[in-house]
């Protein structure tokens, strides 16, 4: 039997949080929701993510005899839910800072239930479990919301991943650390220095605060805009992890343009992403690291072309990660992982630059990438007119059969060229007047007399007495096409006004064969057209990429010798 005790009036629950209560999995509680009528609706929320009433779930699952006693950690949660309401990070902060000093005063936004059960939770447990679970939720919270305001769990693992092993001396910095996860995440527990600065002061003090009961020493997080009102000048970290805001094109730059941290160049206003990377840069320590996540857009835009060749031509970008579909918090856009590194010296600077595609992978899966997804990109390849860091283009490039591919195209482009030849149909001299000169009959009356029908996009012959293409033909000639443009220059065939010669059946289709041939060689004609283009770009690429060489000439050998 549930405790009802529990359930209070205005408190709502997820469809996860009742699957907590009732200590199933999620989808049984979606089942429950399809088979039983009387199942509570939704009084809250939207439709991807419903909000119930917990009296009304607590009822229901003691109805049923399905609930269970419902947790003091779901009870906190749903009182700081009662009491802030959509600012839940005000009120996970203030849990925060009560637990931080049991002794103090309550923050006067806490109500007395959330003080007391979290002072309960603090006697069965520890402080840093509940501000860990706490995190938990609204992280989770947050992703069912389809916010980016913190970030997700996949993103962490894979900047983890990335990072590798941190020593315990190095200095960890994360200019736009939030709530402290990716900060608090990378790196041994105990050992680095880690620096971080918030401009939201709810989400920095719960971050701090977060760190202190975890029992993490040697953590400092400031309040302010990284950007506009750097809390950490001169700082030289050894790592720079940072998920930066997405799509902010009010990050600052009419106040910084001359500021000394855009070594690469200024960003434009829709390119705070690049903003946010050099004033990471700015902060690494010479052979330290940037792991910057980035929107796949920032690889190719225009806008940063000049600040991404730059990265490329000093040797700055080491490697770009294309991360899995579904990576992100709130949506299946590709994110990419961008790493930096400052060169110790000029010696030192990167030559190439490792693409890595991870974009078939599952989210939940390996990380590691295999051979035919990785592609070492020498500088001088990454820095045309484009400038495009999308691993997914170089490394698709790197893993071309160029000697194979230019082969078949080669054979092809032979049979194609030879077939457009035979195509052309054997003409004689004329008599050198029109066809139309003579006998002709308009289109329009074949049609009243029902040996044509209008079809799309050409004039058809529903008569075993007018061939097809011999309509089709004449219709294209010079005097009809005449016909068929109105006065803007725009050719349209629809044959009302054209007129056609009068011949037997037998001459209609001997001109009608003529007529095919030369359509089919036109359609050929442009197909060979672009052949040769796609060939030609591919043996220019492979020359000059080193994948295809010349084939030596009988004779040079001997000569050169």
């Amino acid at each position: 039997m549930a405790d009802t005790s529990a359930a209070r009036a205005g408190f709502l629950v997820t469809g996860s949080e009742i699957a907590r209560i009732a200590g199933v999995t999620r989808a049984a509680v979606s089942n429950w929701r399809r088979r039983y009528d009387d199942f509570p609706a939704p009084v809250g929320g939207g439709v991807n993510s419903p909000l119930f009433d917990l009296a009304e779930v607590q009822a229901w699952l003691d109805s049923q005899s399905k609930g269970q006693h419902v947790s003091q950690e779901v009870q906190l949660w749903q009182t700081l839910r009662g009491a802030y309401g959509d600012d839940m990070i005000g009120g996970v902060a203030d849990v925060a800072q009560l637990l931080a000093d049991m002794a103090a005063e309550a923050p006067g936004a806490l109500p007395e239930d959330a003080v007391r059960l979290a002072r309960a939770l603090v006697e069965s447990g520890s402080a840093g479990d509940v501000v860990s679970a706490l995190a938990e939720r609204f992280t989770d919270s947050v992703r069912r919301a389809g916010s980016d305001q913190v970030t997700s769990s996949r993103i962490v693992r894979a900047v983890r991943h990335f990072a590798g092993e941190v020593p315990h001396e190095a200095t960890l910095f994360d200019p736009a650390c939030g709530i402290g996860t990716l900060l608090l995440a990378v790196g041994p527990e105990h050992g680095p220095r880690r620096y971080g600065q918030e401009s939201d002061e709810r989400s920095a003090r719960f971050a701090q605060s977060r760190a202190d009961l975890m029992g993490r020493t040697g953590v400092d997080i400031a309040v302010g805009d990284s950007l506009r009102g750097d809390r950490w000048t001169g700082l030289e970290a050894d790592l720079v992890v940072c998920d930066p805001p997405v799509g902010d094109t009010d990050w600052g730059r009419e106040d910084l343009l001359l500021d000394s941290r855009w070594e690469f160049g200024t960003p434009s206003r829709a390119e705070g992403e690049l903003a946010w990377l050099q004033h990471a840069y700015a902060h690494t320590a010479p052979g330290g690291r940037v792991l910057m996540v980035m929107p796949a857009s920032v690889a190719y835009r225009k806008a940063g072309r000049r600040i991404r060749a730059e990265l490329v031509r000093r040797g700055v970008l080491s490697q770009v990660v294309a991360l899995p579909p579904g990576a992100a918090a709130s949506h299946a856009l590709p994110v990419h992982l961008w790493q930096l590194r400052r060169p110790r010296s000029l010696g030192d600077a990167a030559t190439s630059v490792r693409m890595v595609d991870l974009t078939a992978n599952d989210p939940d899966g390996s990380l590691d990438a295999q051979p035919d997804q990785v592609a070492d990109v020498s500088l001088i390849e990454l820095l045309d007119d484009i400038v495009d860091l999308t691993p997914g283009r170089r490394v698709a490039e790197s893993h071309r059969d160029y000697a194979v591919e230019y082969e078949a195209l080669r054979q092809e482009l032979t049979a194609q060229v030879r077939l457009l030849a035979e195509l052309l149909p054997a003409l004689t001299e004329g008599s050198g007047a029109s066809a139309l000169d003579g006998r002709s009959v308009s289109v329009a009356d074949l049609a009243r007399a029902g040996l044509v029908r209008y079809g799309e996009p050409e004039p058809v012959s529903v008569s075993d007495q007018l061939d097809t293409d011999f309509l089709q033909g004449f219709l294209r000639s010079s005097a009809n096409t005449r016909r068929s443009t109105s006065a803007s220059g725009t050719f349209r065939l629809d044959g009302k006004g054209a007129r056609i010669p009068q011949m037997d059946i037998a001459d209609q289709r001997r001109y009608g064969a003529a007529f095919r041939a030369l359509q089919e060689f036109e359609e050929l004609a442009r197909r060979v057209a672009e052949l040769s283009k796609q060939t030609s770009a591919l043996a220019r690429d492979g020359l000059g990429n080193g994948a295809l060489a010349p084939v030596e000439q009988e004779g040079q050998q001997t000569e050169s010798q």
